[in-house]
């Protein structure tokens, strides 16, 4: 099993905090003691997360102007299980330098920073899905199997992943424009080359018109059956052009403050009450 570091590794626990019944000369105050520019809105009685009040809204606003009526209801927060690579995604393509972090009922548990990020990823030394997946495929068909690094040709691969996000799609066209990208997986076979892991990648590089992606390659023989590649046909993928782009999906575990209240006959709690 990978072992993925998760955002409550990392983040903050210890978060400055403003009340929505807070004024603008409160918040003042607060930015000239901490330093910080923002800081989440939580609700007294059970410190969930309101909102999210920055110097930028308090321009030209009165000293006793209540916090309540000028905080950015539209905050993105981050899940206190989400991967930092994820988070790391998020920040980068949204331009947010910190995401207050939430449990799964809403309550801030701590805030992470880009900081945050560069940090997991300087400690991370290993391409962990790889070679999780090296030792799979030893264990399961009692054979070895090498790993080599060289470029693949994404016209012939097949994908094992029915669907990817539009978002994380924009993300990754933006990080390939910018020259970032990670390599994908791939099992390479006498007759096919089968994705394992990277397809929002790849969708994104045949978009911009790119053939040629680095790959972490395992080649493997006719005679070794893989489940990935059965459930794939089953599925109908065949080329990238089977894989469903979903435009209304975001990130399981991203959410967006204001759209909670729309989901409070669902179960979710009113985070505006």
């Amino acid at each position: 099993m990978v072992n993925h570091t998760k955002v409550k590794d990392y983040m903050t626990q210890e978060v400055d905090t403003v009340s929505p019944d807070d004024t603008v000369r409160d918040v003042i105050q607060l930015i000239r003691r901490t330093g910080h520019d923002g800081f989440p809105v939580v609700r007294d009685r059970d410190s969930k997360v309101m909102g999210y009040i920055s110097a930028a809204d308090m321009l030209e606003k009165g000293f006793d102007e209540k916090v309540s009526k000028i905080m950015s209801r539209d905050v993105l927060v981050a899940d206190t299980e989400m991967d930092m690579s994820d988070v790391a995604r998020v920040i980068f393509r949204s331009g947010k330098s910190k995401l207050p972090v939430v449990d799964s009922n809403k309550h801030l548990r701590g805030i992470i920073t880009n900081s945050d990020v560069i940090r997991s990823h300087i400690e991370r030394t290993s391409p962990q899905k790889v070679w999780t997946l090296k030792k799979t495929l030893e264990a399961i068909h009692n054979i070895h199997v090498d790993v080599i690094r060289e470029p693949v040709n994404i016209d012939e691969l097949v994908p094992t992943q029915p669907k990817i996000y539009a978002d994380e799609l924009d993300g990754r066209i933006y990080e390939l424009k910018k020259g970032l990208a990670e390599p994908i997986v791939v099992i390479k076979k006498p007759n096919k080359l089968i994705l394992v892991d990277g397809h929002h990648r790849v969708v994104a590089a045949k978009k911009l018109g790119i053939k040629s992606m680095d790959a972490y390659v395992i080649p493997l023989g006719d005679e070794v059956h893989l489940g990935m590649e059965k459930t794939a046909t089953s599925a109908g993928l065949h080329t990238l052009s089977d894989i469903k782009i979903l435009d209304y999906a975001k990130h399981p575990l991203i959410e967006v403050t204001k759209r909670l209240k729309k989901n409070d006959e669902n179960g979710l709690a009113d985070i505006n009450q």
